[in-house]
This record gives structure tokens, sequence and C-alpha cells, in this order.
């Protein structure tokens, strides 16, 4: 996964990016398993998807759908333990930069 400084020197580098609209619309929402795909799941959390990661943490929650379940301090002491991130905010971005990286071809 490319870190943000990496991500934005090889799109500095890139002669050929696409064009953001042809990505994703302005107000389109990113679901959730693509954002958090099989090899990011594999690379840097305990799981293998983000379905299994919400089902395995301290709640009631058994989907991504239920994220909402997990009390928000629960759920940074969960990521912290089972990932390679500190809380949801490092995660999340995480996911962000590798989800970009990967639709501008800048994942390699």
């Amino acid at each position: 996964m490319a870190q943000p400084d990496d991500l934005k020197a090889a799109a500095e580098e890139a002669e050929d990016l696409p064009d953001p609209r042809d990505i994703v619309a302005e107000d389109e929402e990113i679901p959730l398993e693509e954002l958090f795909d099989a090899e990011f799941m594999a690379e840097h959390t305990d799981f293998e998807t983000f379905d299994e990661m919400v089902a395995a943490s301290p709640s009631a929650a058994s989907s991504a759908a239920e994220l909402e379940l997990v009390p928000d301090g629960e759920w940074d002491e969960f990521v912290a333990e089972t990932t390679g991130f500190d809380d949801e905010e490092e995660l999340v971005f995480a996911a962000r930069d590798h989800w970009v990286a990967k639709q501008l071809g800048l994942d390699a």
C-alpha cells in the first residue's frame, strides 16, 4: 500500500492519471467492502474481511452494516489490538489511501 507521502510522490510522477470524476462521483459513497478490500484486510488486520472484523468486535454487531452498534471507545481499542493502526481514524485513512492508489494504478 502506498503511504500518503508515497502516494503523493507517485501521483506527481505519473504521466496519465484519470479524471477523479471518472473514478467516483462527487456524492457517491464507496462501499465498505471496496474500501476495506481483501488485500488491505490481509495486509493490515487479523481478518480476511471487514464484516469478519466487525463481527469479532466486542459488540452485538455481526457485519459492517451494523458498525454503528460498536461503541467508539471499544472500536478504537479493538482496532488497536487487531490491526497495525492505533485507532479507527488511522485505519480509515490508510484504507482510503489504499483505495485511491488502487484506483489510480499507483498501488505497485
